[in-house]
């Protein structure tokens, strides 16, 4: 019997509750997958938070109809080989669900195993269209996220720069990821589209240490706004660069710079950076008593913590109410419901994504990013 239809066979005795009166009380077992390790870890730390917290207040309400739930860490480094590895290893494991990846470049070949694996995927972060457009193209149901996507998300910035910078010189910049270069291209989409030009349209490469060469070019263009697709660790050294040559040009970035680390990497340069992200879930209602208690822990759950946890709370309401954990059952039953989380009610659309998503700036003063 192969590894696939041993795992199918398993799921199926699970999913009809043919297993007996042992086997019900069971573990479930789920898992996290971001980068935990490398130089986007600071948000490997929110999702691996997060789930944490949600699974033990699950476990703390009695689990999954009586079943307790554990959770694996994987460690993808925002490596899209590496999510693969990380993805069949969830498999050998028997994982049910995993929140994630963060990175688009891994959650979209991650994707594909889950898939022929049948394991839910719910990504709290990944916001390149692709992930959930070719899964919906494949017949999948199987992936879902609970964030926006870059096609809104580049909406958002483009129309904040035409009419904010109408006449300004404008270089769109991407690390080439399956994220940063898609956010970059529906930026220059929008922004084309609202009657601008770009002056420059320019890949960089992610790691390095030094971009002196590419604000030296920013600057022969006479650069005002600089869109950034890309991580923090580059935007702050990108900008505090600029800075450092003269260049004053406004950076306007996205979600990926939601981490106190870009106030760390940029120093006072970072001061009147802008990004798009959705209103901040710290300050929702329902968010309250989780936010309390990670405050109490003395963890600031910013970026994508919440949404996470809220990744968590979707499946389990769903395994709670579907009375299942396959994940085709579960696929089916959470596009037809809605769903009470940590960031409001959630409701998703044919394809997997969030239904209304919302983007707003935000901009970064002495240290700290609040909303505009």
């Amino acid at each position: 019997m192969t590894q696939f239809s041993r795992r199918t066979l398993a799921a199926s005795v699970l999913a009809l509750g043919l297993a007996g009166p042992a086997m019900a009380q069971q573990e479930i077992v789920i898992a996290v997958a971001g980068p935990i390790t490398g130089q986007y870890a600071a948000f490997g730390e929110q999702m691996k938070r997060g789930a944490e917290m949600a699974v033990a207040d699950l476990n703390a309400a009695g689990g999954i109809n009586g079943r307790r739930v554990r959770l694996e860490v994987g460690d993808d480094a925002c490596d899209p080989r590496q999510a693969v590895a990380v993805a069949n290893q969830f498999v050998s494991r028997r994982v049910a669900f995993v929140a994630g990846h963060f990175c688009s470049g891994s959650s979209i070949p991650a994707s594909a195993v889950y898939a022929e694996e049948g394991i839910l995927q719910i990504s709290p972060a990944s916001t390149n269209p692709r992930l959930t457009e070719e899964a919906a193209a494949k017949g999948w149901t199987n992936v879902l996220r609970v964030c926006g996507r870059d096609d809104i998300q580049g909406q958002v910035a483009a129309a904040y720069t035409v009419r904010n910078f109408a006449g300004k010189r404008v270089a769109v910049l991407h690390d080439r990821s399956a994220y940063g270069q898609g956010l970059a291209i529906e930026f220059q989409k929008a922004y084309r589209a609202a009657g601008a030009q770009e002056a420059m349209f320019e890949a960089y490469t992610p790691g390095e240490r030094d971009y002196t060469a590419l604000v030296s070019r920013m600057r022969q263009q006479n650069i005002d706004v600089i869109y950034l697709g890309g991580y923090h660790t580059e935007g702050g050294l990108i900008i505090r660069q600029a800075r450092e040559q003269g260049l004053q040009a406004q950076m306007i970035a996205a979600d990926a710079l939601v981490t106190d680390e870009f106030w760390s990497i940029s120093g006072p340069a970072g001061q009147g950076t802008l990004m798009t992200f959705a209103p901040d879930p710290r300050n929702k209602p329902t968010a309250a008593p989780v936010v309390a208690k990670f405050q109490a822990a003395n963890y600031n759950p910013e970026g994508y913590t919440l949404y996470t946890y809220a990744a968590v709370q979707v499946w389990a309401e769903a395994a709670r109410k579907a009375n299942s954990v396959d994940a085709k059952a579960l696929g089916a039953f959470i596009r037809a419901n809605k769903f009470q989380t940590v960031i409001g009610e959630l409701g998703f659309d044919a394809k997997g994504d969030v239904l209304n998503p919302e983007y707003v700036m935000y901009v970064w003063r002495d240290g700290k990013y609040a909303q505009q």
